[in-house]
Protein backbone atom coordinates (compact mmCIF):
# COMPACT_ATOMS: atom_id res chain seq x y z
CA UNK A 1 0.00 0.00 0.00
CA UNK A 2 1.14 3.59 -0.84
CA UNK A 3 1.92 6.11 1.70
CA UNK A 4 0.13 9.44 1.34
CA UNK A 5 1.69 11.69 -1.01
CA UNK A 6 1.99 15.22 0.02
CA UNK A 7 3.00 18.11 -2.74
CA UNK A 8 4.66 21.42 -0.53
CA UNK A 9 5.51 24.44 -2.21
CA UNK A 10 5.76 28.29 -0.89
CA UNK A 11 6.65 31.70 -1.89
CA UNK A 12 9.65 32.27 0.04
CA UNK A 13 12.20 30.07 -2.01
CA UNK A 14 12.59 26.66 -1.74
CA UNK A 15 16.07 27.15 0.39
CA UNK A 16 14.06 29.01 2.82
CA UNK A 17 13.96 27.58 7.08
CA UNK A 18 9.87 27.23 6.79
CA UNK A 19 9.73 25.34 3.89
CA UNK A 20 12.77 22.89 5.62
CA UNK A 21 11.22 23.06 8.71
CA UNK A 22 7.70 22.20 7.16
CA UNK A 23 9.26 19.09 5.57
CA UNK A 24 10.88 17.94 8.34
CA UNK A 25 7.21 18.27 10.47
CA UNK A 26 5.51 15.98 7.56
CA UNK A 27 7.95 13.69 5.84
CA UNK A 28 6.82 10.56 8.78
CA UNK A 29 3.21 11.15 7.40
CA UNK A 30 4.09 10.17 3.57
CA UNK A 31 6.06 10.24 0.86
CA UNK A 32 7.31 14.19 -0.01
CA UNK A 33 7.77 16.44 -3.28
CA UNK A 34 8.85 19.82 -2.77
CA UNK A 35 8.26 21.74 -5.77
CA UNK A 36 9.00 25.71 -5.11
CA UNK A 37 10.66 28.30 -6.56
CA UNK A 38 14.24 29.36 -6.90
CA UNK A 39 14.39 32.92 -5.09
CA UNK A 40 11.25 34.94 -2.87
CA UNK A 41 8.04 35.41 -4.72
CA UNK A 42 6.11 36.69 -1.93
CA UNK A 43 2.90 38.64 -3.10
CA UNK A 44 2.79 36.78 -6.48
CA UNK A 45 -1.23 35.29 -5.02
CA UNK A 46 -2.43 32.82 -8.04
CA UNK A 47 0.00 34.25 -11.04
CA UNK A 48 1.26 31.87 -13.00
CA UNK A 49 3.54 32.39 -16.02
CA UNK A 50 1.66 32.38 -19.47
CA UNK A 51 4.93 33.87 -21.21
CA UNK A 52 7.83 32.93 -19.26
CA UNK A 53 9.54 29.52 -20.37
CA UNK A 54 9.98 27.30 -17.20
CA UNK A 55 12.66 25.73 -16.18
CA UNK A 56 12.62 22.46 -13.23
CA UNK A 57 15.72 21.69 -11.29
CA UNK A 58 16.10 18.77 -8.89
CA UNK A 59 17.88 20.09 -5.41
CA UNK A 60 17.84 17.28 -3.16
CA UNK A 61 16.58 13.96 -2.90
CA UNK A 62 16.69 11.62 0.24
CA UNK A 63 14.84 8.65 1.27
CA UNK A 64 10.85 9.69 0.81
CA UNK A 65 11.65 13.29 -0.21
CA UNK A 66 12.53 14.89 -3.37
CA UNK A 67 13.06 19.41 -3.53
CA UNK A 68 12.51 20.49 -6.86
CA UNK A 69 13.04 24.19 -7.61
CA UNK A 70 11.63 26.73 -10.52
CA UNK A 71 12.34 29.63 -11.71
CA UNK A 72 8.33 30.21 -12.02
CA UNK A 73 5.79 31.15 -9.39
CA UNK A 74 4.42 29.50 -6.31
CA UNK A 75 1.44 28.43 -8.70
CA UNK A 76 3.50 27.80 -11.86
CA UNK A 77 5.33 24.99 -8.97
CA UNK A 78 1.77 23.54 -7.94
CA UNK A 79 1.43 22.96 -11.88
CA UNK A 80 4.75 21.45 -12.90
CA UNK A 81 4.65 19.10 -10.20
CA UNK A 82 0.78 18.07 -10.72
CA UNK A 83 1.89 17.47 -14.13
CA UNK A 84 5.58 16.65 -14.57
CA UNK A 85 6.67 15.27 -11.01
CA UNK A 86 4.26 13.05 -9.36
CA UNK A 87 3.73 9.41 -9.63
CA UNK A 88 0.01 9.99 -8.67
CA UNK A 89 -2.42 11.97 -7.38
CA UNK A 90 -1.15 13.69 -3.93
CA UNK A 91 -3.53 13.64 -1.17
CA UNK A 92 -2.46 16.85 -0.05
CA UNK A 93 -1.36 20.08 -1.30
CA UNK A 94 0.93 22.21 1.83
CA UNK A 95 1.85 25.98 1.50
CA UNK A 96 4.29 27.10 3.86
CA UNK A 97 5.74 27.66 6.15
CA UNK A 98 5.41 31.07 5.57
CA UNK A 99 7.59 33.53 7.31
CA UNK A 100 5.05 36.39 7.54
CA UNK A 101 1.05 36.14 8.45
CA UNK A 102 -1.52 35.56 5.94
CA UNK A 103 -4.46 36.47 7.74
CA UNK A 104 -6.93 39.01 7.13
CA UNK A 105 -6.74 40.69 3.78
CA UNK A 106 -3.38 39.14 3.08
CA UNK A 107 -4.93 36.39 2.01
CA UNK A 108 -5.94 37.75 -1.58
CA UNK A 109 -2.23 39.08 -2.23
CA UNK A 110 -0.42 35.69 -0.34
CA UNK A 111 1.58 33.38 -2.58
CA UNK A 112 1.27 30.75 -0.11
CA UNK A 113 -2.31 30.88 0.14
CA UNK A 114 -1.99 30.73 -3.93
CA UNK A 115 -0.06 27.38 -3.50
CA UNK A 116 -2.93 25.84 -2.10
CA UNK A 117 -5.72 27.54 -3.93
CA UNK A 118 -4.25 25.80 -6.68
CA UNK A 119 -4.71 22.52 -5.23
CA UNK A 120 -7.97 22.98 -3.59
CA UNK A 121 -9.13 24.08 -7.37
CA UNK A 122 -7.53 20.76 -8.52
CA UNK A 123 -10.10 18.87 -5.97
CA UNK A 124 -7.12 18.22 -3.71
CA UNK A 125 -7.13 18.62 0.03
CA UNK A 126 -4.82 21.73 1.02
CA UNK A 127 -3.53 23.76 3.77
CA UNK A 128 -1.20 26.81 4.12
CA UNK A 129 1.04 27.10 7.32
CA UNK A 130 2.20 31.17 8.81
CA UNK A 131 3.86 32.28 11.01
CA UNK A 132 3.70 36.25 11.88
CA UNK A 133 7.52 36.64 11.87
CA UNK A 134 9.30 37.83 8.83
CA UNK A 135 12.61 37.15 10.11
CA UNK A 136 15.12 34.39 8.12
CA UNK A 137 15.96 32.77 11.56
CA UNK A 138 12.59 32.70 12.94
CA UNK A 139 11.48 29.89 15.47
CA UNK A 140 9.38 27.19 13.69
CA UNK A 141 9.62 24.68 16.81
CA UNK A 142 6.27 25.58 18.94
CA UNK A 143 4.67 24.87 15.66
CA UNK A 144 5.81 21.44 15.55
CA UNK A 145 2.99 19.51 17.41
CA UNK A 146 0.26 21.62 15.87
CA UNK A 147 1.48 21.65 12.50
CA UNK A 148 2.09 17.38 12.66
CA UNK A 149 -1.90 16.92 14.07
CA UNK A 150 -3.82 19.08 11.45
CA UNK A 151 -1.90 17.46 8.53
CA UNK A 152 -2.78 14.24 9.86
CA UNK A 153 -5.99 15.33 10.69
CA UNK A 154 -6.51 16.65 6.71
CA UNK A 155 -5.23 13.24 5.49
CA UNK A 156 -7.29 11.26 7.57
CA UNK A 157 -10.54 13.03 7.32
CA UNK A 158 -10.30 15.51 3.99
CA UNK A 159 -11.61 18.69 3.07
CA UNK A 160 -15.18 19.79 2.02
CA UNK A 161 -14.67 20.27 -1.81
CA UNK A 162 -13.93 23.69 -2.97
CA UNK A 163 -12.42 24.60 0.61
CA UNK A 164 -8.95 24.99 1.72
CA UNK A 165 -7.71 26.04 5.17
CA UNK A 166 -5.87 29.33 6.11
CA UNK A 167 -3.60 28.14 9.38
CA UNK A 168 -1.83 31.50 10.92
CA UNK A 169 0.08 30.92 14.24
CA UNK A 170 0.71 33.77 16.42
CA UNK A 171 4.68 35.09 17.59
CA UNK A 172 4.88 34.48 21.12
CA UNK A 173 7.89 34.92 23.47
CA UNK A 174 10.38 32.44 24.34
CA UNK A 175 9.07 29.92 26.14
CA UNK A 176 5.73 30.91 26.00
CA UNK A 177 2.67 28.35 24.60
CA UNK A 178 -0.04 28.97 22.30
CA UNK A 179 -3.46 30.27 24.28
CA UNK A 180 -5.21 27.36 21.87
CA UNK A 181 -6.84 26.90 18.25
CA UNK A 182 -9.57 29.27 17.00
CA UNK A 183 -11.93 28.64 14.19
CA UNK A 184 -12.29 31.74 12.72
CA UNK A 185 -13.38 33.97 10.01
CA UNK A 186 -11.21 36.52 7.79
CA UNK A 187 -10.93 40.29 9.54
CA UNK A 188 -11.84 43.02 7.77
CA UNK A 189 -9.22 45.16 6.80
CA UNK A 190 -7.05 47.69 5.04
CA UNK A 191 -3.84 48.66 3.62
CA UNK A 192 -2.49 52.30 3.63
CA UNK A 193 0.25 54.42 2.70
CA UNK A 194 1.14 51.29 0.48
CA UNK A 195 3.53 53.04 -1.78
CA UNK A 196 6.94 54.96 -0.30
CA UNK A 197 8.55 57.09 -3.33
CA UNK A 198 12.45 57.23 -2.83
CA UNK A 199 14.92 59.44 -4.68
CA UNK A 200 17.83 57.84 -6.31
CA UNK A 201 21.23 59.63 -6.60
CA UNK A 202 21.43 59.56 -10.36
CA UNK A 203 18.74 61.80 -10.42
CA UNK A 204 15.46 59.50 -10.70
CA UNK A 205 12.52 58.47 -8.25
CA UNK A 206 11.83 54.93 -7.48
CA UNK A 207 9.16 53.11 -5.76
CA UNK A 208 8.79 50.56 -2.57
CA UNK A 209 5.47 48.51 -1.82
CA UNK A 210 5.40 48.94 1.59
CA UNK A 211 2.18 50.12 3.94
CA UNK A 212 0.68 49.91 6.98
CA UNK A 213 -2.28 47.32 7.79
CA UNK A 214 -4.95 48.19 9.70
CA UNK A 215 -7.59 46.20 11.58
CA UNK A 216 -11.15 47.70 10.82
CA UNK A 217 -12.72 45.66 13.27
CA UNK A 218 -10.60 45.60 16.33
CA UNK A 219 -13.22 44.21 18.46
CA UNK A 220 -14.88 41.11 16.23
CA UNK A 221 -13.76 38.30 18.29
CA UNK A 222 -14.53 35.83 16.00
CA UNK A 223 -12.18 37.40 13.57
CA UNK A 224 -8.43 36.02 12.39
CA UNK A 225 -6.45 39.02 13.31
CA UNK A 226 -8.10 39.14 16.81
CA UNK A 227 -7.10 35.14 17.75
CA UNK A 228 -3.69 35.94 16.51
CA UNK A 229 -3.48 39.58 18.74
CA UNK A 230 -4.49 37.37 21.21
CA UNK A 231 -2.28 34.20 21.26
CA UNK A 232 -4.22 31.95 19.66
CA UNK A 233 -3.30 29.68 16.32
CA UNK A 234 -6.00 30.90 13.89
CA UNK A 235 -7.69 28.82 11.57
CA UNK A 236 -9.60 29.93 8.49
CA UNK A 237 -11.69 27.94 6.09
CA UNK A 238 -11.51 29.65 2.53
CA UNK A 239 -13.90 29.00 -0.04
CA UNK A 240 -12.67 28.83 -4.27
CA UNK A 241 -16.32 30.31 -4.72
CA UNK A 242 -16.27 34.07 -4.57
CA UNK A 243 -19.63 34.32 -5.87
CA UNK A 244 -21.55 36.46 -3.34
CA UNK A 245 -24.77 34.63 -3.32
CA UNK A 246 -26.26 36.56 -0.80
CA UNK A 247 -26.88 39.70 -3.45
CA UNK A 248 -27.61 37.22 -6.60
CA UNK A 249 -31.77 37.58 -5.72
CA UNK A 250 -31.83 41.65 -5.67
CA UNK A 251 -29.44 41.72 -8.48
CA UNK A 252 -31.53 39.34 -11.04
CA UNK A 253 -34.38 41.40 -9.33
CA UNK A 254 -32.40 44.49 -10.93
CA UNK A 255 -31.06 43.72 -13.54
CA UNK A 256 -31.88 40.63 -15.37
CA UNK A 257 -35.05 42.16 -18.01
Amino acid sequence: MNKPLILISNDDGYQAKGLRCLVDMVRHLGDVIVCAPDGPRSGYSCAFSATTPLLLTLREESEGVQIWSSNGTPVDCVKLALHELVPRRPDLVLGGINHGDNASVNTHYSGTMGVVMEGCMKYIPSVAYSLCDNRDSADFEPLIPYVKRFTQQVLDQGLPSGVCLNINFPLTQKGEGYQGVRVCRMAHGTWSNEVTRCHHPRGYDYFWMVGHYQNDEPQAQDTDNWALKHGYVAITPTRMDVTAHDALAQLRQDWEQ
